[in-house]
C-alpha cells in the first residue's frame, strides 16, 4: 500500500508540475537544482563560478563568469540548458565540463540545475 501511495504521489506531483509549467518557479525545484549545483560530487558549479546572490555559496571559483542576471543573459532556457549539457558544442575551447554529454549529471539533474541557474 505504501509503495502505491508513493508512486501515485510522485505521478501526481510530476503531472501537476508539467501541466502548470511551474518547475522553474517552485521553491522545492529551486532547492533541488541548487543542491545539485552546489554538490561538489555532481554539478560543482562553485568550483568555477561565484553566485553573488547566495550567501551559502562558499569558496566560489573565478574561472567562469559569475552566475547572476541569468534570465537576462539567457532568456531562452533551451540555450542555457544546452550550455550546461555541453558547452563545448558552441565553444570548443570551453573548460566547462560537458555535464550531460559525459553523463556527469542525469537529464533530470541538468533540468534542475538549468532551472536554478536561470532563476539567479
Amino acid at each position: 500500500m505504501r509503495i502505491k501511495t508513493t508512486i501515485l504521489f510522485s505521478l501526481v506531483v510530476s503531472l501537476c508540475m508539467a501541466s502548470l509549467g511551474i518547475a522553474a518557479e517552485g521553491a522545492a525545484v529551486q532547492e533541488d537544482g541548487k543542491s545539485v549545483a552546489f554538490n561538489r560530487a555532481k554539478g560543482n558549479c562553485l568550483a568555477c563560478h561565484a553566485i553573488p546572490s547566495d550567501p551559502k555559496a562558499e569558496s566560489p571559483g573565478n574561472i567562469g563568469p559569475p552566475l547572476m542576471s541569468m534570465k537576462a543573459r539567457y532568456p531562452d532556457r533551451a540555450k542555457l540548458r544546452a550550455k550546461i549539457w555541453d558547452a563545448t558544442a558552441t565553444n570548443s575551447d570551453s573548460v566547462m565540463p560537458p555535464f550531460g554529454r559525459n553523463k556527469i549529471l542525469t537529464e533530470q539533474e541538468v533540468d534542475l540545475v538549468t532551472d536554478y541557474i536561470q532563476g539567479l
